[in-house]
């Protein structure tokens, strides 16, 4: 069985991810984070600077599809298609939610050039570290940006939420991402459930590791990676199936929008770079509203 510390472990992965894509040149980034180096620790930051050199870059991209074939691509993209819906101008939000923060720069981005709330939910020792984080890269939490600490498997999230100034009222946009496979199926529908009061016009944007994958039946290249979150420890504890999510989502008091997979991400976002890498098809990303 696999620990609280276990998921909390992940963190740093999407991020170290992120600042390596940011060292592309413009036209070759799958994702633009300008503040993911800042978000991590000395030695990792050492080690986003050293794939300022394209050859290493290249063999930290080509280690990470070893173990997990395009997985890398897909983490990139599953953040450029979050960023996008989130930045859509058509998209009318008063607050946004980021559940299972983690390292994510998205608040501090978003304070930016907004005063909107932004609450950042995860387990205490993660919103711990993201404090301190802050603290040494920014001088501290943007005055826009609440760190909510809430255990998904035990704790009510909208009384949280609330504690901290959250509004219901409020059109929110919800971000779940890289954070459903930590969670058991119960509490991942739970957490659905909860989210079901908001406000007409609010959004939820959440990604998946198919259930074929977490059941072992179809591993698609991933061994590794099947071996390391599923093998060793559970780390990875559900999935979805994707043509069963509208039903999910409906149950819960959401509409599904879109789901992006591998060939979404090769057509928008990988081809225009002219990159010879695909995304994963273990992983998917949805769109839904209330």
């Amino acid at each position: 069985m696999s620990s609280p510390d276990a998921a909390a472990g992940t963190a740093f992965g999407p991020m170290v991810l992120a600042a390596i894509e940011h060292n592309e040149a413009p036209l070759r980034r799958l994702v633009d984070d300008d503040l993911a180096e800042s978000m991590l620790p000395g030695r990792l930051r050492t080690l986003v600077r050293l794939t300022r050199i394209d050859a290493l870059r290249r063999a930290a991209l080509a280690a990470s599809d070893r173990s997990g074939p395009g997985l890398w691509a897909s983490i990139a993209c599953r953040k450029r298609y979050i960023d996008e819906r989130l930045s859509d101008p058509l998209n009318e939000t008063d607050t946004v939610v980021v559940l299972g923060a983690g390292l994510d720069t998205r608040a501090c981005r978003i304070a930016r050039h907004s005063d909107m709330p932004v609450f950042e939910v995860d387990q205490q020792v993660n919103i711990d570290r993201k404090a301190a984080v802050l603290q040494r890269a920014l001088g501290g939490t943007p005055a826009s940006v609440r760190l909510v600490p809430v255990d998904f498997e035990r704790d009510a999230l909208i009384p949280a939420l609330e504690s901290h100034g959250y509004r219901p009222e409020l059109r929110t946009f919800f971000i779940a991402e890289g954070v459903t496979q930590y969670l058991t199926p119960e509490a991942v529908r739970a957490t659905f459930a909860q989210l079901s009061g908001a406000a007409p016009g609010s959004r939820l944007a959440f990604t998946y590791i198919r259930q074929d994958f977490i059941e072992g039946t179809n591993l698609y290249g991933a061994e590794a990676v099947y071996r390391r979150f599923r093998q060793r420890r559970q780390t990875w504890k559900s999935g979805l199936v994707p043509e069963e999510v509208g039903e999910l989502l409906a149950d819960v008091g959401w509409r599904l929008v879109e789901q992006a997979g591998p060939s979404y991400f090769r057509d928008t976002y990988i081809r225009p770079t002219r990159r010879a890498i695909a995304a994963s098809p273990i992983e998917w990303t949805v769109l839904a509203e209330r």
